[in-house]
């Protein structure tokens, strides 16, 4: 019974730990954020890295869910009779909500698992205590930049994968219905509203926060060996999954509050 009760004291305690240490980490990485020195050539790698190679990826896979999405919705409209609006629901289904969580998920997987293995590795191989003795900043010039980076880039990756989604669903719509660009995308706006657009970028914004700020934060705080680096860029994409849908969950409720 002494020994349930102190397992659990020590659970406790070490959970408390870890959420003051994620605290400090968070509040650290603000509060470097917007204070010089700035590392901008260091920011605008990361932002070539996390941004620009993800294209291809994020590109191609929206392309393919615009298509299966206007697909798998077409036989539900059908049955109603209401085939015409399908350009209008798919068009509010991807930029509230398909758009921002195919970005997320895909950036979590592969952004989210190099930060996390990247950092990890460099913790291992002692480079960021190197760091430290040569007089440069770790924190800013790792984890600061990283966070920066992805915040800036993932809403763009969003918009994107928004315009790409919409290609596709028209290209799926115009096989059976034969409708042409400007009717399609007519119908699209013409059934969005600004508050839709903003929404989706404000969960690029934030999910992109999430993302870098729960990777370098396994990766800079990862366990020794090569065991460490694995976990680290295993805890980074579980986490950041966990918590895009968690913040897809809250934002909705708050956004709902200004329709």
């Amino acid at each position: 019974m002494q020994d349930t009760k102190t397992r659990n004291t020590n659970r406790l305690k070490s959970f408390l730990i870890n959420l003051a240490n994620i605290f400090s980490f968070v509040s650290k990485t603000f509060r470097k954020m917007f204070l010089p020195p700035y590392e901008s050539r260091e920011i605008l790698r990361q932002c070539y890295q996390i941004g620009v190679k993800t294209f291809f990826l994020v590109g191609f896979t929206s392309f393919l869910v615009g298509i299966v999405f206007t697909r798998q919705s077409r036989p539900s409209l059908l049955e109603f009779g209401a085939e015409s609006w399908l350009p209008s629901l798919v068009s509010i289904a991807i930029v509230r909500a398909l758009g921002p969580l195919v970005t997320a998920l895909i950036c979590a997987g592969r952004v989210g698992s190099n930060i996390g293995a990247e950092l990890g590795s460099m913790n291992v191989s002692e480079q960021i205590d190197a760091m430290e003795v040569s007089g440069t900043d770790p924190f800013r010039y790792l984890v600061v930049t990283r966070v920066v980076a992805t915040t800036l880039m993932v809403p763009l990756l969003v918009i994107y994968a928004d315009t790409l989604m919409l290609f596709g669903s028209f290209i799926a719509t115009a096989v059976f219905n034969q409708t042409s660009l400007p009717l399609f995308f007519y119908q699209v706006f013409d059934s969005l509203e600004f508050v839709d657009i903003f929404s989706s970028v404000l969960k690029g914004f934030l999910f992109g926060m999430a993302i870098g700020l729960v990777s370098c934060y396994c990766g800079y705080n990862s366990g020794r060996g090569t065991v460490g680096v694995g976990r680290a860029a295993n805890i980074s994409v579980v986490t950041s999954l966990f918590l895009v849908f968690i913040l897809d969950l809250l934002s909705l409720q708050v956004i709902e509050l200004f329709r």
